[in-house]
């Protein structure tokens, strides 16, 4: 499977931990344009310059670590494409593009499912696509790891479902560490 991730889902750092963590297993093809990748950069400068430029170096190791998954840009298909909100139309021409199966988004208004599967394409929301992939016990190792990683930056014990719900993954959470 190819999908998409778009930038809402690769900015928070946890989310994006378990997700690229599920591709480096080799569970699914993580797909991304320059464009999302900068607007991950973007998302942090919010926070100061400081935030921005270590935003930047972890898109830089991002890249090296997956050298394929840049789709390039393809102003042609963006201009024949229409979606609720035209900032947006980027992320489906990158889909297409990169014949992908799914775009990854926490953005369910600006990404209607019809549209899509005109092209194609399912929407998928984190939490659904990580529950969806085919071997739950290799994600669950994937959401050990991170939250062991969250524990050790944080010096603080992490509960992996509070951490997962935290992350904007409550449904994988509760069937990683039920009760």
């Amino acid at each position: 499977m190819k999908a998409v991730l778009d930038a809402c889902v690769i900015y928070p750092t946890v989310l994006r931990e378990v997700l690229l963590g599920a591709a480096r297993a080799g569970l699914y093809t993580p797909l991304w344009s320059a464009r999302i990748l900068e607007e991950w950069a973007w998302a942090a400068r919010k926070l100061g310059p400081a935030q921005e430029a270590r935003a930047r170096g972890e898109v830089a190791l991002t890249r090296a670590a997956f050298p394929k998954a840049e789709v390039p840009a393809a102003p042609a298909l963006e201009a024949r494409l229409w979606l609720p909100d035209p900032s947006d139309v980027h992320v489906l021409a990158t889909a297409i593009a990169g014949s992908a199966d799914a775009i990854v988004t926490f953005n369910a208004v600006d990404f209607p499912r019809g549209l899509l599967a005109e092209e194609g394409l399912d929407r998928l929301d984190p939490d659904g696509f990580l529950l969806g992939l085919p071997d739950r016990e290799t994600v669950a190792g994937v959401c050990e790891a991170v939250r062991v990683e969250a524990e050790r930056l944080s010096g603080q014990p992490q509960l992996l479902r509070a951490l997962m719900k935290r992350a904007g993954l409550p449904r994988l959470g509760k069937a990683l560490q039920p009760g």
